[in-house]
């Protein structure tokens, strides 16, 4: 056979190879629009003590708003963006993929947001900080132990909606509390003045401890430790109602 012969042969059997996939790649796709909607299944990813998204209200939620969502219904006829969308609409709701399966059922699997701190005020709602720095709303249903802030200043937090772009320095500070065992543990709350000054308040102890702005926050922390570590022991817990941090290489006790 000669070299034309054999490119002429091998030419035509990849365009043979390449209509077999295309006839196959068609007769897939059929069948699966032909395919009919057998049931909703959904899995929230599970976060340790966070328990905003439920999946029974997501279900729920879904075939309300989604009547053909019912056995029998075509496949085809549901369609899966919209789903999606309207799960991510739940204001916990991080992000979500919804796809179906080759028995017909409507997978949801569903990541939630973490929050690391609750702002509250004594006159209007409160919100939550997630570990991205967004602002989420409270939940009816569940309430997430948390970092508490508060104070003449959380007015401005709210309104931003997102940390990360307007208060990085206190999103920060609170990444720093929240990845610590010992100091997510000590700190109870936060509050912060109009000038955004910080005053941190302990589980153990009764001091006031003034942080000042959100800067220098390791530094800092490191001089309330030595607080602890070395003034503690001589003086005792009851020995000043106020520490003050704010300074640089200074620790000022009233």
């Amino acid at each position: 056979m000669g070299l034309k012969q054999l490119k002429i042969k091998q030419s035509f059997i990849f365009t043979a190879l390449v209509l077999v996939l295309v006839v196959f790649i068609g007769f897939v796709e059929k069948k699966g629009a032909e395919r009919s909607y057998h049931g909703l299944s959904v899995k929230v990813n599970g976060i340790s003590d966070v328990y905003f998204v439920e999946e029974d209200e997501i279900k729920s939620m879904l075939l309300k708003t989604f009547p053909n969502l019912s056995e029998g219904a075509k496949l085809a006829s549901i369609q899966l963006s919209k789903l999606e969308e309207k799960v991510e609409s739940h204001p916990f709701v991080k992000n979500a993929e919804v796809y179906n399966d080759l028995k017909g059922d409507v997978l949801v699997t569903i990541d939630q947001y973490r929050p690391m701190a609750r702002i509250t005020r004594p006159l209007a709602a409160d919100g939550y900080i997630s570990a991205e720095g967004l602002i989420l709303p409270t939940s009816s249903h569940y309430t997430s132990r948390v970092l508490i802030i508060s104070g003449k200043g959380v007015d401005d937090l709210l309104a931003a909606k997102d940390l990360s772009k307007e208060h990085q320095s206190l999103l920060d500070m609170i990444h720093f509390i929240d990845e610590s065992d010992f100091w997510s543990a000590q700190i109870a709350s936060l509050e912060i003045d109009r000038n955004g000054d910080i005053s941190l308040f302990q589980q153990v102890g009764r001091q006031e401890i003034e942080f000042g702005k959100p800067v220098d926050i390791e530094d800092k922390f490191d001089r309330i430790n030595l607080f602890y570590e070395e003034i503690i022991p001589k003086k005792g817990w009851d020995a000043y109602s106020r520490v003050n941090v704010k300074f640089k290489d200074q620790i000022i006790c009233e």
